[in-house]
């Protein structure tokens, strides 16, 4: 199944220097994105990326994404538009070769077949890493509950006389 946003690059481009790739979604690819997303709208996606070959089969990149989306504030419901910026660092590693590594401060990997890594894919998936899971329009705030009068110490002992 092809994604929604597919950018094949075969990696005999990259050469000694690297490659520098830029991935901008189209007006249905953002649409598409939205649906999978299940956000209220994508207005726009780009995400640069510069590609290292690590070894002869390891892609080291370098990425920057920025976006602007639609989200739904957890507080009062209502619908905002909020940009997305992020860099990152992602490897790309042949299939069967990704490590168990669990360190949060390391790269993640991506695993790929043959000589085609798909660098759309990729961008949607920072995309959805770089979304705020508890988005927030800006300015909401959740109310506090107004603060009960604390309780005297003894006013359970009344309650208990007043039953006798």
């Amino acid at each position: 199944m092809i994604p929604e946003l597919h950018r094949p690059i075969l990696l005999d481009r990259i050469g000694p220097n690297g490659l520098d790739v830029t991935v901008e979604a189209t007006p249905a690819e953002c649409v598409a994105l939205t649906a999978r997303m299940q956000l209220p709208a994508v207005h726009a996606v780009s995400c640069t990326f510069h590609l290292v070959r690590e070894d002869r089969d390891t892609i080291l990149v370098r990425g920057h994404l920025k976006a602007r989306v639609t989200q739904t504030c957890v507080v009062t419901l209502e619908d905002f538009e909020a940009p997305v910026e992020e860099k990152f660092r992602i490897c790309f590693v042949p299939l069967g070769t990704e490590t168990d590594d669990l360190d949060p401060e390391s790269d993640d990997e991506i695993p790929y077949e043959g000589n085609i890594i798909d660098l759309g894919e990729a961008t949607a998936e920072q995309l959805v890493l770089a979304l705020d899971p508890y988005p927030r329009k800006p300015g909401a705030t959740l109310e506090e509950p107004e603060a009960a009068e604390p309780e005297h110490p003894f006013a359970a002992l009344s309650r208990l006389r007043r039953l006798n």
